[in-house]
């Protein structure tokens, strides 16, 4: 792939643009067992005070990272199972983030299968929990700087996004109507149900 690593000043802080921003972006995972990488097709935006965030309540030692400088990996465990990989978003010392929900593999698709346990590309990160599985995302890469780590970062390439659509997020039951998931339209990788909404 003829990647172009991402710096902080390719990205906007403000959480509903990050969002939108990632959309096309790739996610690079490196590691002794070879390189996985996805294209970002779907997000989720949790925003200041927004009683879905994991920062509504304040800070704490489990979502300190939301908090911290924008742009960090923010990676927290669903079920006692599944890893979710996050961006911080907001200036530092507002707790705020984005969801990265699902990815187009496009390298390392037979180590993802093999970690995933599943054959069709279709299947390997159409979801949070998946994607995380597949590049082997886990709670040792909290707190990661996606500009400068060797491991886990982020980058773009050639390929220009197609229209970026929006509707309510998934699996959520505060604030369940705001239309704070993006997606990019006609993937065949989203982990929901497209609506033909404009962002």
């Amino acid at each position: 792939m003829n990647l172009r690593r991402l710096n902080s000043g390719d990205l906007p802080v403000e959480t509903k643009a990050l969002a939108k921003a990632l959309l096309g972006c790739i996610l690079v995972r490196t590691g002794e067992d070879g390189t996985t990488a996805g294209r970002i097709v779907e997000t989720e935006a949790y925003l200041p005070n927004d009683p879905a965030c994991h920062a509504f309540f304040g800070k704490s030692l489990r979502n300190a990272t939301l908090f911290g400088p924008p742009h960090l990996a923010y990676v927290y465990q669903i079920y006692g199972t599944s890893f979710c990989f996050n961006l911080s978003s907001e200036p530092e010392g507002t707790g705020a983030g984005v969801l990265v929900r699902a990815l187009e593999p496009i390298e390392g698709l037979a180590l993802m299968a093999r970690r995933r346990g599943v054959e069709r590309s279709y299947d390997l990160c159409r979801g949070p929990g998946r994607l995380c599985r597949a590049l082997a995302i886990d709670r040792s890469f909290e707190g990661t700087d996606l500009f400068s780590d060797p491991v886990l970062w982020l980058a773009r390439d050639d390929w220009a996004p197609a229209r970026v659509r929006r509707s309510p997020r998934i699996g959520i039951t505060r604030a369940a109507d705001h239309r704070l998931r993006f997606y990019l339209a006609g993937s065949p990788y989203l982990s929901g149900p497209a609506r033909l909404s404009p962002a």
